[in-house]
């Protein structure tokens, strides 16, 4: 079963994604319910066909978290559903529907689906084909009559895709476009607060009776900020999306590289702990269990838990949304880290002819520190340049450029 604080940080953490700050509760809910009932509008209007549900379905479907991202679903969906009815007339020319028909339809939408990497959308493609011979009675007697039939299908489920496809963009367009400029900066201050809540706990262990089974735990509690490191980025990388085709993305492409620098330091401080971690694990590892103290003197595991709380202190400094007071205490506070550290190193002296084995262990440890002081500083140092985001079309040119290298 999960254990409480599981279940109270799922809680929390649910909660702040309904109601983050920066982000309207029920907008997106609201924009895909209108751009599904005002495409089923149009395409009854139109007279697309008798009940035109799939120009909302196609609405629902497209409307997405980012307005490129709207774009780029709507341009697949309506590439695999042109795909699928081709395929479907080109079938209901030839033959009727029989178990034989219907594999050679999936098999060859499936075929050229992946050859236009439809991703997500591939089974759309067979779907699309299958709907269009069932509604246009491909069972009848009359094969003339059955591709009549399925071009008159056909057309009307490109047009209800079309409708629902440009009336998902535009109502995502006109009504607030999404930046996603806050979620990513609260992902990134909640890295922080998780990586100075371990080394506060870390630096607790050391102070008490260690064992092994202590080691072991907080390398694998190391290990799975690793996740956390992921959501940051997941949250970052769907800002820098929201910025693509976006009328408002100017506030986006500000922010990136404030928050990108800040990421890249953050994650770089993680692998640090995470080496420090297993560097202190190793040695650990390496005395017999009945000696621990030889692993480290008491001296120099208390020397070694202030050296992690003076990161905790650092860390607790860091503030992307005001990075150039962060960077002044965070100056401040590496002064006490690199004392603490060199007097880390001055209880870890060996000499490596005597214990060659304690001083390569030392050293690694010692690297970590030196590492992460390095990381924490390097988290609100001042961004480089300008971000500007990919071309629309970049992705195209590099299929094409991989095709031409193939070829020469």
């Amino acid at each position: 079963m999960l254990s409480l604080d599981r279940l109270s940080e799922s809680a929390r953490r649910a909660w702040s994604a309904c109601f983050r700050r920066g982000r309207t509760p029920g907008l997106r809910t609201a924009k895909t319910t209108l751009a599904a009932v005002l495409s089923f509008v149009v395409a009854d209007l139109l007279h697309t066909t008798d009940q035109p549900i799939l120009a909302p379905l196609t609405a629902l479907l497209v409307v997405q978290l980012t307005l490129y991202g709207t774009f780029a679903h709507g341009l697949d969906r309506i590439a695999s559903v042109v795909t699928g009815v081709l395929v479907a007339v080109g079938v209901a020319s030839l033959t009727g529907l029989t178990w034989w028909s219907l594999g050679l339809v999936v098999g060859v939408s499936l075929v050229v689906g992946r050859v236009m990497r439809l991703g997500p959308h591939l089974l759309e493609v067979p779907i699309s084909a299958m709907l269009v011979l069932a509604a246009a009675g491909i069972g009848s007697s009359s094969s003339m009559l059955g591709a009549f039939g399925a071009e008159t299908a056909a057309v009307g489920r490109v047009v209800e895709t079309l409708i629902g496809a440009a009336i998902g963009i535009i109502v995502n367009v006109v009504i607030a476009p999404p930046l996603y400029i806050q979620p990513a900066d609260d992902a990134i201050g909640e890295l922080v607060g998780k990586l100075e809540a371990y080394a506060r706990e870390f630096a607790v262990a050391l102070r008490g009776d260690w064992t092994r089974a202590e080691a072991s735990r907080f390398l694998q509690r190391a290990r799975d900020l690793g996740a956390e490191v992921r959501r940051a980025d997941l949250q970052l990388a769907r800002t820098e999306e929201s910025a693509r085709l976006n009328p408002r993305g100017r506030a986006a492409r500000e922010a990136q590289p404030r928050l990108r620098t800040a990421l890249t330091g953050l994650e770089h401080c993680y692998v640090s702990l995470r080496n420090l971690s297993r560097a202190v694990l190793d040695r650990t590892y390496f005395v017999p269990e009945s000696d621990l103290g030889g692993a480290y003197s008491p001296e120099a595991r208390l020397a070694l838990a202030e050296v992690v709380d003076a990161f905790a202190d650092t860390m607790s400094t860091v503030d992307t949304s005001a990075a150039e007071l962060s960077r002044s205490l965070v100056a401040e506070r590496l002064i006490e880290l690199r004392a603490r550290r060199d007097r880390l190193a001055g209880l870890l002296f060996v000499d490596p002819a005597v214990d060659a084995a304690a001083w390569e262990q030392h050293g690694a440890l010692l690297a970590a520190v030196d590492r992460l002081r390095v990381e924490v500083e390097a988290t609100v140092r001042p961004a480089d340049g300008v971000w500007r985001p990919e071309p629309v079309g970049a992705g195209v040119w590099r299929v094409f450029d991989r095709i031409g290298q193939r070829s020469s």
